[in-house]
């Protein structure tokens, strides 16, 4: 027999309320708008699969930490100012100053995770909002990485990285690719296409999966354990929801901001080094608006601005639409400034869902 003192929640309900609801609604939409129009361009050939994949990385990698960092209750706009500061230390230390790759890497990283760590003692201590202290490293950054480039190469963008890291033993972690035999089998039954000519005549088009994609996967199973499976994850989620509620009862809420700021350095820090690894170059410019992007890919995963309500799942959907998108306009031959504006329009769609959601739970009207 029910208990009439329990307010029971339909499965339906239960269902509208899930924070990745409007993601995977939006996966598929667009999946299918994709497969409908550029469906005979290659998009979904091997090599037009590994090509959205990869840029959906690229979002997921930062979308994880911003994720984390929203359902805690803040934001940081200075992440894409991070990736290009990042990338130049990087490329300084080892290209210009002759260092080890590994060492300039583990330097930079060092470097982006205090900076994260100066932004949430900012935010904590001077009760500022995380919007304007985060805004301000955001100019910060941007200057800084300019100034060091110019002033150690007179040029805003430093080549020679790839020829610095050979043989090192950390660069591949973040610039190597893995599964190398299974591509060359795929090759070998038809699976995969190969060179037609040219010195890598006969090898496979597809190498090996991007250590990025292996990070990005890493950093989504990571964080969504973290959020759903530990204790620290609730007080994300109390952090976010009510910080005065969550002190009362214990919870850490400014370890807890300042550690979820150094996580969201962290990710970006990992996004920056992938990017040198593959390019082979650092530029001050690199990183631009990324800080937006992955915002939008965190409220597009269901998460809200408010704070204390989202999902690192749905933030990889939310990546998963950005790639496939981006690489189906590409395909499909569309102008390429259309993806802002689609960027724009399901921003203020994605916000609205989750305005809707939040007062079905909090039964606002």
């Amino acid at each position: 027999m029910t208990d009439e003192r329990i307010k029971q929640v339909s499965p339906l309900r239960r269902a509208m309320i899930r924070p990745e609801l409007g993601a995977i609604a939006g996966a598929i939409l667009v999946f299918a708008f994709f497969a409908m129009i550029a469906g005979d361009s290659g998009m979904f050939a091997p090599q037009g699969v590994m090509n959205w994949t990869v840029v959906s990385a690229q979002f997921a990698v930062i979308a994880v930490g911003a994720c984390l960092l929203m359902i805690a209750g803040e934001f940081d706009l200075s992440v894409g100012s991070m990736i290009g500061f990042a990338g130049i230390v990087i490329a300084i230390l080892s290209v210009q100053w002759g260092w080890p790759t590994w060492a300039a890497i583990l330097v930079a990283f060092a470097i982006c995770i205090c900076i994260g760590a100066i932004n949430g003692f900012l935010v904590i201590k001077t009760g500022l909002p995380s919007f304007i202290v985060t805004l301000a490293f955001l100019y910060i950054l941007r200057g800084l990485t300019i100034w060091l480039s110019i002033l150690t190469t007179r040029q805003t963008i430093i080549g020679g990285v790839k020829d610095a890291a050979q043989g090192d033993w950390l660069a591949p972690v973040f610039g190597g690719v893995v599964f190398k035999g299974l591509f060359v089998w795929l090759a070998q039954i038809g699976v995969v296409g190969t060179f037609s000519r040219g010195a890598r005549e006969g090898q496979p088009v597809i190498d090996g999966i991007p250590m990025l994609i292996v990070w990005a996967l890493g950093l989504i199973v990571f964080g969504h354990i973290l959020l759903t499976h530990t204790k620290f994850g609730n007080w994300i989620f109390a952090s976010g929801g009510d910080a005065q509620a969550a002190r009362y009862v214990g919870v850490p809420v400014a370890r807890v901001k300042v550690l979820m700021f150094m996580f969201t350095a962290f990710c970006a820090c990992v996004f920056a080094t992938c990017q040198v690894m593959e390019f082979g170059s650092a530029a001050a410019d690199r990183g631009l608006l990324k800080e937006f992007e992955a915002i939008i890919c965190v409220v597009i995963g269901g998460a809200l601005l408010t704070g204390g309500y989202g999902s690192v799942i749905g933030a990889a959907l939310g990546a998963l639409i950005f790639g496939v998108v981006q690489q189906g306009l590409f395909f499909s031959g569309a102008e390429s400034s259309l993806f802002r504006v689609f960027l724009g329009s399901i921003l203020i769609l994605a916000v609205i869902l989750n305005t809707y959601i939040r007062r079905m739970i909090t039964g606002e009207r």
